[in-house]
């Protein structure tokens, strides 16, 4: 994106009508160098509205970051948000910027931000689609000194310290989705993705990538929402239509995640596991789950020490999954047990 389309979504940010004329005289160009930028921005799916003889306006107000901002929205919660933290208005995607790069140092994280994240991904490759404006984007880059044991469960600990933080902000009913989503009522309202490099016997880089949805437009639901797919919702829903500011939640969430890798790092998963028990939206009830080999049809019952989920088959036999798409099978008892 040029930088004059960014200028341009920055004085449109407030969501008021603006002449073209004032945003040609503030971006020094022409009025129909205006036009044109307008045109890129809508390539890249940023919904501008035109009036004519009136001028431009976003469809409804953005609360954009920057990184001073941040910082102190952290400082004000307590945070102090690592020295490499980027911001950028314009990425492919967050954590593929940090898997990428070199690995930092033990102790000193790299945290990345877009506004407007191309080309991001969720579990299993699959496309994370985040209109802008309407949710967070952000990866940080962490580096173990040794390897965890059970770095296998670190998504489900990660899990838990975004639920623990959005329920302080407001949404006191969300819960996790094994292996790493956030949810609202069965709702997918955010995901995780961890993408890691290691050398045996030595130390260990993940890259924790977080997508939340913050509120979204009803296109936006439309284009995200598949007839087959889990319903998706928002943290403005999840709050009752009161959300918290955007700045706010993303030095709350990102300063968590940063604990939880600390904490993590100093006691596994044994920490987080209670809170992820309590957290679990799928415990005791009947689900199918997608394997490489077939489904797999039985009762949750939770993870265990390293993240695996364990589900009672027939017979009172527990499988552990340590990968696939587990979905409700909302037409049996969720406290049945399976003979």
């Amino acid at each position: 994106m040029s930088a004059s389309a960014e200028r341009l979504v920055r004085l449109l940010a407030d969501g008021a009508m603006h002449s073209g004329e004032r945003l040609a005289a503030d971006l020094g160009v022409t009025r129909a160098a205006v036009w044109k930028i307008v045109a890129e921005l809508r390539e890249r799916g940023i919904a501008v509205a035109s009036h004519e003889r009136r001028g431009y306006q976003l469809e409804r107000p953005v609360e954009l970051l920057d990184l001073q901002s941040l910082r102190r929205s952290a400082a004000a919660a307590g945070i102090e948000l690592p020295a490499a933290t980027e911001l950028f208005f314009e990425l492919g995607s967050t954590n593929e910027y940090l898997h990428a790069a070199v690995a930092p140092p033990p102790a000193a994280p790299r945290l990345v931000f877009a506004e407007l994240q191309t080309a991001g991904r969720g579990r299993r490759g699959r496309e994370w689609l985040a209109p802008f404006g309407s949710g967070l984007t952000f990866s940080i880059g962490w580096t173990f000194a040794e390897m965890p044991a059970d770095l296998s469960a670190l998504g489900l600990a990660l899990g838990v310290c975004v639920v623990r933080v959005l329920r302080e902000l407001g949404a006191t009913e969300v819960q996790l989705k094994w292996p790493n989503d956030v949810v609202y009522r069965h709702a997918k309202l955010g995901g995780l993705l961890l993408q890691m490099r290691s050398e045996a016997g030595g130390p260990a880089y993940v890259v924790a990538g977080l997508g939340l949805n913050l509120a979204l437009p009803e296109a936006a639901r439309v284009a995200l929402q598949s007839p087959l797919a889990t319903p998706v919702t928002d943290l403005a829903t999840a709050c009752g239509g009161n959300p918290p500011p955007r700045l706010d939640t993303a030095a709350r969430v990102s300063g968590h995640m940063l604990a939880g890798l600390a904490e993590f790092s100093r006691s596994g998963f044994a920490s987080f596991a209670g809170d992820w028990a309590a957290f679990d939206s799928l415990r005791d009830a009947p689900v199918t789950v997608l394997r490489h080999d077939g489904p797999l049809a039985g009762i949750a019952r939770g993870a265990d020490a390293e993240g695996a989920l364990r589900v009672e088959i027939p017979g009172g036999v527990i499988e552990r999954v340590h990968a696939g798409d587990v979905s409700l099978r909302r037409s049996q008892r969720a406290d049945a047990r399976v003979e």
